[in-house]
């Protein structure tokens, strides 16, 4: 294997649920000033999946354009990142294998732990590329968030899949070593088997990350990384955008840099465009970032952004990507920003439906309405088994 090999992100493709509920319409519901999510948490929208849509039909969207573009000849590994997945043994990403005809000869696993896995996909796909370097791992991450009606977490759900293609001499952006990581075991956010909504302690929420910010970046450092000020650009994690707010002047103040509003914006303005209006998306969210810095920003080609990835309970990593120059004329910006902008807005009278929806658990039969208009939907239930198809 040459010594001089780079791995990376080749492609990158976002889609996002058939649905949008404003936090206007949010605020009128519940009596709410709407300034408390616009300038409190920076949210003004979030994604509603539609009856008939799910993580894996928003995975399979994302990826879509992905193989149309590259073909899956080389595609020897799928790796899907899900913390609200849709079966307790078998992997999601086999429904999205199949719905794109993907090659028999191709493992598909599916990983967990909050919203970090999909950082632990893109490192497994690293891997796996620097071992043999001819072949290219499709990531996934895809997430729904949900919290009770009426809790503070409410305003902060959304929808969103992000698609990569990892190979060798990347189009987008070249992942680098080293990476600091950081686990500790914290209840800051759960979701136990018997609940199909996360419970959440906003506080020990916020403190966590924090924490994991330092202790990634501890280890990032004394294992020989970029000093702050080499970024051009940092991508976070954001459970809401004023997060990513909070964490990159919790960096800059750990670090001994000026940490004014005009250097916030500067790192981290153009990655929270699209999470305002899409919502969290769990393990998405910080690739949903990523697109649109890269759609939105000036030229970064050979700039270096950082990454912090946080998932409650709690893992971090921070590590270090380059953009490689020529990367726009790869770019899907349109095809992201039309995905955001075809959403269907409804009242929530409709968005209490489809969050109070759920599938009889009697094997029966169980078809669902056709809402989406997007390429793949979820058909129904039938003898407790998921049934896809392209539309």
């Amino acid at each position: 294997m040459p010594g001089d090999l780079t791995a990376g992100i080749h492609d990158l493709s976002l889609a996002t649920a058939h649905y949008v509920l404003t936090h206007e319409t949010l605020a009128a519901q519940n009596g709410s000033n709407v300034g408390k999510y616009h300038r409190g948490i920076g949210q003004y929208a979030m994604s509603v999946p539609a009856a008939d849509e799910d993580v894996v039909t928003m995975a399979a969207d994302a990826a879509a354009p992905i193989i149309a573009r590259h073909g899956a000849d080389r595609i020897r590994t799928v790796v899907f990142a899900t913390e609200t997945s849709v079966d307790q043994s078998k992997a999601a990403g086999v429904y999205v294998h199949s719905l794109l005809g993907l090659p028999s000869a191709a493992r598909v696993v599916e990983l967990k732990q909050a919203c970090y896995s999909g950082t632990a996909a893109l490192q497994f796909a690293v891997g796996l590329v620097h071992r043999d370097p001819s072949q290219q791992v499709l990531v996934i991450a895809s997430d729904v968030s949900r919290y009770e009606l009426g809790s503070p977490g409410e305003a902060t759900q959304g929808a969103a899949a992000v698609a990569m293609l990892v190979g060798a001499d990347p189009a987008l952006v070249r992942i680098e070593e080293p990476s600091g990581v950081f686990t500790a075991d914290i209840m800051d956010f759960w979701r136990p088997n018997y609940l199909t909504t996360a419970l959440v302690d906003g506080r020990e929420s916020i403190s966590a990350y924090l924490q994991a910010v330092e202790g990634a970046w501890k280890d990032y450092t004394e294992r020989g990384g970029r000093a702050v000020d080499e970024f051009s650009a940092f991508c976070y994690h954001q459970p809401f955008t004023k997060m990513a707010h909070k964490a990159h002047r919790h960096l800059l103040q750990h670090c001994g840099q000026p940490s004014g509003e005009a250097e916030i914006t500067g790192g981290i303005g153009h990655t929270t465009a699209y999470n305002a209006e899409i919502g969290n998306s769990y393990t998405a969210s910080m690739y949903v970032g990523l697109a649109a810095l890269l759609d939105r920003a000036d030229d970064l080609g050979d700039r270096a952004i950082g990454f912090l990835s946080y998932g409650s309970g709690s893992v971090a990593e921070f590590f270090s990507g380059t953009v490689v120059p020529g990367y726009r004329a790869h770019l899907r910006s349109d095809a992201h920003r039309a995905a955001i902008g075809r959403r269907q807005e409804i009242d929530y009278a409709t968005y209490r439906e489809l969050h109070e929806r759920s599938f009889p658990v009697d094997g029966g039969d169980h078809p669902t309405p056709e809402e989406t208009t997007g390429p793949y939907r979820l058909v129904g239930l039938s003898g407790h088994k998921r049934i896809y198809a392209s539309r």
